[in-house]
């Protein structure tokens, strides 16, 4: 007689990964995720490490945003009320 078979089981799901943009060198990311609720500097600004760079709110608690490194800022990749992921640039110092 033939041995007999194991049934033949559909492949696992696989999930689905958000992959939050890279950052680069210069950049300053978000720590969590969140909406943008304040940004306190603007294009030009000088930034020294430890200042508040932007404020992001998570369910009803504002958290703080400081800057990792010393730099001008070159550019701003977000708008007060965007959400944001952690990890997300937020804005890039030179």
């Amino acid at each position: 007689p033939a041995p007999d078979s194991a049934p033949v089981l559909p492949a696992p799901a696989t999930p689905s990964v958000v992959v939050a943009p890279s950052a680069g060198a210069g950049d300053e990311v978000a720590p969590l995720a969140g909406v943008v609720e304040a940004i306190d500097v603007g294009v030009g600004s000088h930034v020294t490490a430890g200042d508040r760079i932007m404020v992001i709110e998570a369910m009803k608690m504002k958290t703080d945003v400081f800057a990792k490194h010393s730099g001008t800022v070159t550019r701003i990749a977000v708008k007060i009320h965007d959400g944001v992921d952690a990890g997300q640039p937020l804005l890039t110092l030179n």
